[in-house]
């Protein structure tokens, strides 16, 4: 069995508490009860405390979500149905979890926008990742790169948002509205490119 490090342990908790109860909630000596590690180990591998484990959670998650990111979206050769699928999967994930916090680093950048700028930075840093990520597959299949980064932006405001109204209503309605909604940009963005006519030459008609 493999054994996991401390400070792997230390980051897995926190990145847990985060996505039940938020950065103000969560305390050290939460963090010491859940990850198991004795407080001195704490401040041995995070030298400035709770903000320091919240800034490898952030950064750490981020990372996953962003892996999940392209693998949702890779197998569609059509952005619009590879954005629905995945807010379908989202959905049903944020459902059979009973309605837990999907994502930590949208809870925490919505809580320390003001209070805690350093933290800010990093979540401003993640989601810049993951639109990134979206928009270099979305450019791939076909769409313009201003439109594609425009496809992801509105994706990831969307899903956050929609999951805020899930957890409330205890209802999938809201993130399955939004992956059609999405959607429909998506095919409103491609269509323009589509409907121009091809000319005999090979050539588009203005």
């Amino acid at each position: 069995m493999t054994r996991v490090k401390t400070d792997e342990r230390i980051v897995v908790a926190m990145t847990e508490l985060l996505r039940r109860q938020g950065y103000a909630a969560t305390g050290i000596k939460q963090v010491v009860e859940t990850s198991g590690a004795p407080i001195g180990s704490i401040y041995h591998h995070f030298k400035g405390g709770k903000r320091d484990i919240a800034a490898a959670a952030l950064r750490q998650s981020g990372t996953a979500y962003g892996e999940l990111v392209g693998m949702l979206l890779a197998p569609y050769d059509d952005p619009a149905d590879g954005i629905e699928a995945a807010f379908v999967a989202a959905a049903e994930t944020i459902e059979q979890g009973g309605w837990l916090n999907m994502c930590p680093v949208g809870t925490v950048a919505g809580e320390i926008a003001d209070a805690e700028p350093d933290l800010r930075e990093i979540a401003a840093e993640v989601m810049s990742s993951w639109i990134d990520t979206g928009a270099a597959l979305f450019t791939a299949r076909g769409l313009p790169e201003a439109d594609a980064r425009s496809l992801m932006t509105a994706a990831v405001s969307a899903l956050e948002g929609a999951f805020i109204v899930a957890r409330t209503q205890r209802s999938t309605d809201a993130i399955l509205a939004a992956g059609r909604a999405m959607g429909c940009y998506a095919r409103a963005l491609a269509t323009p490119a589509r409907a121009e006519p091809i000319s005999e030459a090979g050539e588009v008609r203005r």
